[in-house]
């Protein structure tokens, strides 16, 4: 018999376990409501069908969400990776995005189960910083002109500087007329999307300014009758899946396409992973098995690519509305999945009478919050060369693409680490009469720099009196201390006085490990 308090025990965690439930049925509605029309404008974006960013919103919640190594997270259709597809589609046709996608989870999974998630927390800030605002850009200059009716250009960097042209034809040109109304519907688009997050009803909160302005835009259009592009997605979603061809999934083994390949697998994985740092900072009631959600991730990507989907994240827009939503455990997320797939098999009807340019002037919205000038701010303290970093990646994305200005970005932080960790600065200050040097070591002394730093010592002329100071030295090993000992006995030998600070060394690597200062190289 249980005795009354295992019953009362019992009960307690049967009644959380219960309001837990309920607390993710309904965050999970409150994400099918944000993902639904991120998932068609995302894939509108990439230059393929709506109902492709709807197969891979699916797969996230469904497929993903129960093995996620990040619970909360909510994962599908990713705004970071709509530049690359869309360049991809355009190169090589969008029969190849599905081997492509196989093939770059092939290399999340494997990197997940090789214990290779946390490398990714490692990339320095500047060059995701920079990045992001990379993609915010030529997101925002390619939906633009989409926010038009109008089709966006090869290249990211002509979207933006054609915006002016954009404006000129649409308001003088003969044919502008249809393009303009279209505008027209993407600018009440912003509007409401806007004015409802700045000043929605707290009884409100839970319901996103992107449903709200898909609702309004898309009832004016449909009263109205305008003559605009609309969605189009099929009654039957299963008709739209089409598993890759042999042909096509021998063919990404060509370097440019396995290229492609590691590109998408590289972006996807930051992204997936910096999202998913974020989740552990909103909430601490779980906290991420990197490794796990790296290679969640990654068989999401198969799997998408088996459908036909588009590449896949952690994303964190979802994921924070997952979170202010009240969501405790994954069952939001694999829900909020099911609600996608419940939804485009009843009513797809209701998705067709959605205006294009109204999905795409979410995603200017969405590019535009994307490009963050406190993120310039955060890298100005730590100095001028990240925030040069933050910029060149930001510009070799504009002037060349994504992987170019993120492999730029990264090249450039290695550089800077280690020029870190072999600078070694030296200051040789005489005082007025010549008799008193001054010596000031700082930075990194290592082998590698003890040419330099024996040919400025030895040019001190004998009979001097010396004084070496080394508070100022981050590290120095072995080969730079005996050279030090030794001219240090050559320079007394020619009559000089020298007075090495050996304290400032010894208290530094004496004393205990918890008492020393923090050393940053």
């Amino acid at each position: 018999m249980l005795t009354l308090g295992k019953k009362k025990k019992m009960t307690s965690k049967f009644i959380k376990d219960k309001k837990s439930i309920v607390n993710d049925l309904a965050a999970s509605i409150v994400v099918f409501l944000v993902a639904l029309p991120l998932c068609m404008g995302i894939a509108i974006a990439s230059g393929v069908p709506p109902e492709q960013g709807i197969i891979t919103g699916i797969v996230g919640g469904i497929i993903v969400g129960p093995i996620a190594g990040s619970p909360l997270q909510v994962s599908g259709p990713a705004a970071g990776l709509a530049v690359v597809v869309w360049e991809l589609v355009h190169k090589y046709g969008i029969e190849i995005l599905g081997p492509i996608l196989l093939l770059a989870g092939l290399f999340q999974l494997l990197a997940g189960v090789f214990k290779l998630g946390q490398i990714f927390r490692a990339i320095s800030p500047a060059v995701i910083y920079g990045m992001l605002a990379g993609i915010g850009v030529l997101i925002f200059a390619s939906q633009f002109h989409v926010m038009f009716d109008s089709k966006p250009q090869a290249h990211g960097i002509n979207n933006l500087l054609s915006i002016p042209s954009e404006f000129y034809n649409v308001i003088f040109s003969p044919q502008g007329g249809n393009h303009l109304i279209a505008g027209i519907v993407g600018l009440i688009t912003i509007v409401t999307l806007l004015v409802w997050n700045k000043f929605k009803p707290k009884t409100l909160r839970l319901i996103p300014g992107s449903l709200v302005a898909v609702v309004i835009a898309t009832a004016i259009a449909t009263v109205m009758k305008l003559p605009v592009q609309y969605v189009n997605v099929p009654d039957n979603l299963v008709s739209t899946i089409h598993l890759p061809k042999l042909a096509n999934l021998i063919s990404v083994l060509k370097p440019s396409l396995l290229t492609e390949a590691m590109a998408i697998a590289f972006i996807a994985s930051a992204e997936s992973l910096l999202s998913a740092v974020a989740v552990d900072r909103l909430q601490h009631d779980s906290k991420t098995d990197f490794d796990r959600e790296l290679a969640a991730q990654g068989f999401g990507n198969m799997v998408c690519g088996l459908l036909g989907g588009l590449p896949m994240t952690g994303v964190i827009a979802r994921s924070s509305v997952n979170l202010e939503a009240g969501a405790k455990t994954r069952v939001s997320a694999i829900f909020h999945g099911v609600w996608l797939l419940a939804f485009v098999a009843v009513a797809p009807s209701l998705l067709n009478l959605i205006p294009t340019s109204c999905l795409a002037a979410i995603l200017v919205v969405t590019g535009y919050k994307l490009v963050k000038v406190e993120n310039i701010r955060k890298l100005q303290r730590y100095g001028r060369i990240p925030v040069f970093i933050y910029f060149a990646t930001l510009g070799g994305i504009l002037a060349e693409d994504l992987l170019f200005g993120v492999l730029l970005g990264l090249v450039l932080s290695a550089i800077k680490l280690m020029y870190k960790v072999s600078h070694l600065s030296i200051h040789v200050l005489p005082d007025e009469n010549n008799q008193r040097i001054n010596v000031y070591l700082g930075g990194v002394a290592t082998f590698i720099r003890l040419p330099h730093l024996a040919k400025v010592l030895e040019q001190i002329s004998p009979g001097k009196e010396i004084h070496l100071h080394l508070q100022m030295l981050r590290y120095i090993d072995h080969t730079c201390l005996d050279f030090l000992s030794i001219w240090e006995e050559q320079q007394e030998k020619k009559g000089s006085t020298v007075v090495v600070q050996w304290n400032d060394l010894i208290e530094r690597y004496h004393k205990p490990l918890a008492e020393r200062e923090e050393v940053i190289i």
